[in-house]
């Protein structure tokens, strides 16, 4: 497509020399344009999928892919009865890993001076072993002593409320029991016997764990539970999974609600706001191929008098136009090179990146009690990478088009009678 003459022309082009370091420079700068705007969207992207992956990751880890509740009954109360019956044929449906069954009630948590509302989660101990999210960070002597009066905790609760193993913690109920002065709420201290690291700063904060028969005699719910938490093969595909349950369990006077339904306008919110990043930072590579377009526009007037010696000589239009075009796809084509490269590269080292700035500045870049999570998570998505180096070489090579057609459209007598 290009022969010898056209990429010998075009190099001797792209090299500046003397009285033409302006033309040079303006180039350089482009480059570096469509460089950063490449590195910055690719890196930003990667955030923003590893974000989006963790947190939900994280967020069906600790109450699964969707859960099993009863329908609600005359006196506007939802438990279930029959729960191990029900956990066991859940297991036994495809694409069902897990059935736990659960007990879940608001409680203050109380230890020493510390005080904070949270989530009681009751659970058995083999329900507990299934919870990978939470189980993964517990010794096996913790696992084996949940039962009784003893409660797993979270770590940042531990932090902040100065509690280890073998403290005691107190958990109010505002349901309480009713007497002739009136509810009195329901108080109760437990052992603490494990401390678990979710990785998230909310659940570390407010969740705890007793053993299932201990939670149901504190929240009085008796041989019942809240529902059945179910996590399945592919969490992306759980509605699929959540309408074969319903129409197996339509018998059971159960209602499936999904992480599609609980948490979709939160997940809607980080979908819309990936695709407004993706939309800003392309900006960038678009106003680095203007100055592709300005460096070219510039190049060809100062090369009027070449151009016209070209085409005398023999050079056709298309030859002279195939020649700025090799010149502006060398400097799109580089810096996008180049930026992927920066943008894969500070993707694989983002959070040493970010513990060396934090240690430079002394601040904390990366807030838990505001991002949800402990670290900063990415997710390298090639399909991203592919569409985004795609995009920055159509608009560099678009950007080459009016400046190299005006250049071949350059009429040799004209230019040459002006020089």
């Amino acid at each position: 497509m290009f022969d010898s003459f056209e990429r010998t022309v075009t190099k001797r082009y792209l090299r500046a020399r003397k009285g033409e370091r302006f033309v040079s420079v303006i180039a350089i700068f482009s480059l570096i344009g469509i460089a950063l705007g490449v590195g910055t969207l690719i890196v930003v992207m990667a955030v923003m999928n590893g974000f989006k992956a963790d947190l939900l990751g994280r967020i069906l880890g600790l109450n699964g892919d969707l859960s099993a509740y009863a329908k609600m009954n005359d006196e506007g109360r939802s438990s279930i009865s029959n729960y191990d019956a029900l956990s066991y044929r859940l297991e036994k449906i495809k694409n069902v890993q897990t059935a736990i069954p659960f007990v879940e009630g608001q409680v203050l948590l109380s230890a020493n001076t510390y005080n904070s509302g949270g989530m009681l989660r009751g659970m058995t101990e083999e329900g507990l072993k299934k919870l990978k999210i939470v189980s993964k960070s517990l010794d096996a002597i913790s696992l084996k002593e949940f039962t009784g009066d003893h409660i797993i905790i979270g770590q940042t609760l531990a932090e902040q409320a100065g509690l280890t193993i073998g403290s005691k913690i107190t958990l109010l109920s505002p349901d309480g029991s009713a007497t002739v002065m009136g509810t009195i709420p329901r108080i109760k201290s437990y052992t603490v016997v494990g401390i678990f690291d979710t990785g998230m700063h909310e659940y570390n904060s407010s969740y705890v764990f007793l053993p299932l028969s201990t939670a149901q005699k504190f929240l009085q719910v008796g041989n019942t539970v809240t529902g059945i938490q179910i996590s399945t093969d592919d969490p992306t595909r759980v509605q699929e999974t959540t309408h074969l349950l319903e129409q197996k369990f339509d018998q059971d006077s159960l209602r499936f609600i999904d992480w599609t339904q609980s948490n979709n306008a939160f997940f809607g919110a980080v979908k819309v706001e990936q695709n407004v990043m993706f939309l800003i930072l392309t900006l960038i590579i678009l106003v680095a191929a203007f100055n592709v377009i300005s460096s070219l526009i510039m190049m060809v007037k100062d090369k009027t008098r070449d151009i016209a010696i070209l085409r005398t000589i023999g050079a056709s239009q298309g030859a002279i136009m195939r020649i700025f075009l090799m010149c502006g796809a060398s400097v799109g084509i580089t810096g996008t090179v180049v930026g992927t490269c920066i943008g894969i590269l500070f993707c694989k080292n983002i959070e040493h990146i970010r513990q060396l700035l934090q240690t430079l500045t002394g601040t904390n870049l990366f807030n838990p009690e505001v991002y949800y999570l402990e670290h900063l998570p990415t997710k390298l998505d090639w399909f991203n990478v592919v569409q985004v180096v795609l995009m920055a070489l159509s608009l560099s090579l678009l950007a080459t088009l009016y400046p190299s057609w005006k250049a071949a459209r350059t009429d040799p007598v004209e230019a040459l009678r002006h020089e």
